[in-house]
């Protein structure tokens, strides 16, 4: 498995994403391996409002800007950012506003920050790059939606090979076909639809772009939120989140039969985006039906962290990416938390050797998967430290879930947290996690939570006395055999009192020689 990243020096980025619905400013903190977001801005702007009909940037959404812009400025300078520090982009709206330079004039003039006005296929590449380095997309196809546009950019082999962009984002659709209080009507929303189609025409490869389609954006995240209430699944994030066809179908009809007024009634809508979501769920709808998507995976990145991953990532090649999205958020949430790694690495180490060893021996199947999810649970079961010692099992797990694991899914991201909460004692369940599990995945948690424990107990002097493991199983019985330096009684007493989890989980019975 990878080792932690190399150390680096503190470093901070503001991005201000500019985009035809919201403006937010995110800043992002990286050091010693690390990154994360830590501060954020959020305010729906609107600026797109009324370009519909007349091409420009109106007086109102205007003024609502350069104000935000102004609160911008200030926060910025507040925490001491410099000018190299910040980076403003600008999306459809201001793109494609034919009073532009006339606003981009005004706004340096009054927050002093230059705003950078991306073209379409810069606004594609920076979504394609908050997609690829938050899951585990390969293949496939990106699908991020604003306020203004829609972007779709055909992945192959982490690289994007196509892109496209339209005027098809929530706000314009909304304006320009569901402009009125009440319900949808069938008319209205086929005309949604063909327009779509039409300009979909453009991206012949988008059929051909496999069955994956990862969607980034605000209006994407709102109906993953949606979807899960609908579900009544746990609410912990919507990274990784997948939304069936017929989920998306049931939520459009859904929107549809209310007035705009009653749509952020709806659980999981946002009131401040209920009167566009409609438009936004629609043209998503259009584009799988097109593209023969059985379904959209959501990632809580967006456009900014793109910009940021082509700053962060830069020295990665081309196109700036994780080698490895998965065990690259593993060990960028335990840089953060300060393990000491040389003892994660270890209980690591002696987890998977065990793993192994059983799974040779014929007791369990020896699931990759299942073990890369053991490592992931060794390699943060002592985040919660950072909290606090006493209850850490149990603050690792808040950790775990509260930041989630771009690459894994919610039910994996559950797993990790349930075994890393059972690592000291307790007989593991998934307790209110249970609805994001699936047939066998109890039996999962348990021998992932076993051989962390016991990889812990025989790392409990924190100085990897014992260096491997043997496993000998005889009839009802499995035997450890340390090899191990210098005085081993506190890991083999530690060991030892592990028998009843382990013989749950493995039908056999535990001895330590």
């Amino acid at each position: 498995m990878p080792t932690a990243p190399p150390v680096t020096g503190r470093r901070r980025l503001a991005v201000c994403d500019l985009g035809s619905n919201s403006f937010r400013l995110v800043v992002f903190t990286s050091q010693d391996g690390w990154w994360r977001r830590t501060d954020e801005i959020y305010q729906p702007v609107r600026i797109g409002e009324g370009m519909a009909a007349t091409g420009e940037l109106g007086a109102a959404p205007m003024r609502r800007a350069l104000e935000t812009l102004e609160v911008f400025a200030h926060f910025c300078s507040a925490s001491g950012l410099e000018s190299d520090e910040i980076d403003a982009v600008a999306t459809s709206a201001i793109r494609d506003a034919a009073n532009q330079e006339a606003f981009l004039s005004k706004a340096v003039k009054r927050a002093g920050i230059p705003i950078r006005v991306l073209s379409r296929e810069e606004e594609a590449t920076y979504g394609f790059l908050a997609a690829v380095n938050s899951t585990t997309l390969a293949d496939g196809c990106v699908l991020e939606i604003g306020g203004g546009s829609l972007q779709l950019v055909s992945v192959v082999g982490r690289h994007a090979a196509e892109s496209a962009s339209w005027r098809l984002g929530a706000v314009r659709m909304t304006e320009r076909f569901l402009d009125d209080d009440g319900p949808a009507t069938k008319k209205q929303l086929d005309r949604v639809r063909a327009h779509t189609r039409d300009r979909l025409e453009r991206a012949p490869w988008l059929g051909r772009s496999g069955d994956r389609l990862v969607g980034v954006g605000g209006t994407v995240r709102n109906l993953a939120v949606a979807a899960q209430r609908e579900a009544d699944l746990p609410s912990g994030g919507v990274q990784g989140y997948v939304i069936s066809r017929e989920t998306i179908d049931g939520l459009v009809d859904k929107l549809a039969s209310l007035p705009r007024a009653d749509r952020g009634k709806v659980r999981g809508i946002k009131p401040g985006r209920a009167d566009v979501i409609l438009a936004g769920a629609v043209v998503i709808q259009t584009v799988m039906e097109v593209g023969g998507f059985p379904a959209l995976e959501t990632t809580e990145a967006g456009l900014r962290e793109g910009v940021f991953f082509s700053r962060f990532l830069a020295d990665r090649g081309d196109p700036p990416v994780f080698d490895d999205v998965r065990s690259a958020s593993v060990l960028n949430l335990a840089a953060q938390y300060g393990v000491d790694p040389d003892h994660t690495a270890h209980v690591a180490k002696l987890a998977l050797s065990l793993f192994d060893a059983l799974a040779a021996a014929g007791l369990h199947p020896g699931d990759p998967m299942e073990r890369e999810l053991l490592w992931a649970a060794s390699t943060l079961h002592d985040i919660g430290v950072a909290v606090d010692y006493d209850d850490h099992h149990k603050h690792t797990r808040y950790l775990v879930l509260s930041a989630g694991l771009p690459g894994f899914s919610p039910r994996e991201v559950a797993l990790i947290a349930q075994a890393a909460r059972y690592h000291r004692k307790g007989m593991p369940s998934a307790g209110p996690l249970a609805a994001l599990l699936r047939k066998g995945d109890n039996a999962v948690l348990d021998r992932c939570a076993v051989l962390l424990r016991l990889a812990e107990d025989l790392e409990r002097s924190r100085d990897q006395a014992v260096r491997d493991v043997a496993v000998a199983v005889d009839g009802d019985a499995v035997t450890l055999t340390l090899d191990a330096e210098g005085d081993v009684s506190v890991p083999r007493w530690a060991a030892r009192r592990e028998n009843e989890l382990f013989s749950r989980a493995y039908g056999r019975k535990l001895l330590v020689a």
